[in-house]
């Protein structure tokens, strides 16, 4: 069990922000922050990896104290178990994809957890390269490998797929679930993305201006008359139909961008590749709008 709470003055586009959030995760859940830039998504994971101090708060990570403003408790960021995925990965450049995970080793790990991970993570054919010689997703799965390799208690994941195109983004967010559940971690991935949020997350927090306006599961949350009304209601052609752990998702093409979104209930429908479809609310409760 995780718990925490932030309290922190920021500076945003429109002035001073107040961070607010109480939080609690359980072990295994992957939790997602979500909302607009500036929201302090990741303000909320540098505080949890020790790079922020908040004017006050408390962690708690399975029974251990990692932060405590009231007693003066403020572990270091290399006593915190924390692994983190940055937007820009941050690899060493000097630095072969196996030295930047034998730089994450403590002293008392054994080098064969490098050996288990470069195989798990699929790095053998890389492991000899340096980042500059690598695709972003390898670099990302680098980056995600490194960040495993002190067994955290929690993984931060800070929009590590942002900046990859659609196809390695699905792959990826695949790989990251598949690592999240081999390895029983407790995530928190930081989105804006509502359909990266509906495939990856069991629980999510919406931040609006430093303050959780909802939270709920994302089928709680983005439903019906919950969805946002700027959000998904544009004219598109299906490009593909998937079930990927038990949830559908159709892909829709919208100009030049392809849209991820979930469809409950697909099998009452008869949504094909091809189609023209109105993606809206009506998707999201598992009846996508067809145009004829």
């Amino acid at each position: 069990m995780i718990q925490f709470s932030f309290h922190k003055k920021l500076k945003a586009v429109g002035g001073e922000m107040r961070l607010q959030l109480d939080c609690e995760i359980k072990k295994g859940q992957l939790l997602a922050l979500y909302g607009e830039s500036g929201a302090g998504k990741t303000s909320v994971l540098r505080m949890l990896a020790g790079l922020m101090t908040p004017d006050k708060g408390q962690i708690e990570v399975n029974g251990k104290i990692w932060l405590d403003s009231r007693e003066n408790i403020n572990l270091k960021p290399q006593l915190r178990k924390t692994g983190f995925v940055f937007q820009d990965y941050a690899l060493f450049p000097n630095m072969t994809v196996r030295e930047n995970l034998e730089f994450g080793l403590d002293k008392s790990q054994e080098a064969s957890t490098v050996n288990d991970l470069i195989e798990i993570i699929e790095l053998g054919d890389l492991q000899h390269r340096k980042p500059a010689t690598l695709s972003g997703g390898q670099q990302q799965r680098t980056a995600l490998a490194r960040a495993l390799v002190r067994q955290p208690e929690l993984l931060l994941l800070d929009e590590p797929l942002s900046a990859l195109d659609h196809a390695m983004r699905v792959k990826l967010q695949d790989y990251i679930l598949q690592v999240h559940r081999q390895f029983n971690l407790t995530t928190i991935l930081v989105s804006h993305e509502i359909s990266e949020v509906f495939k990856m997350s069991d629980y999510m927090m919406e931040l609006v201006h430093g303050k959780v306006i909802r939270q709920g599961t994302p089928l709680e949350l983005f439903s019906g008359n919950n969805l946002p009304e700027d959000q998904f209601k544009m004219v598109g052609d299906v490009v593909k139909v998937e079930q990927i752990n038990g949830q559908y998702f159709v892909q829709v093409l919208v100009g030049n961008q392809i849209v991820d979104v979930p469809a409950n209930n697909l099998s009452d429908t008869d949504i094909k590749v091809g189609d023209r479809v109105v993606v809206g609310t009506e998707i999201l409760n598992g009846r996508v709008s067809k145009i004829d």
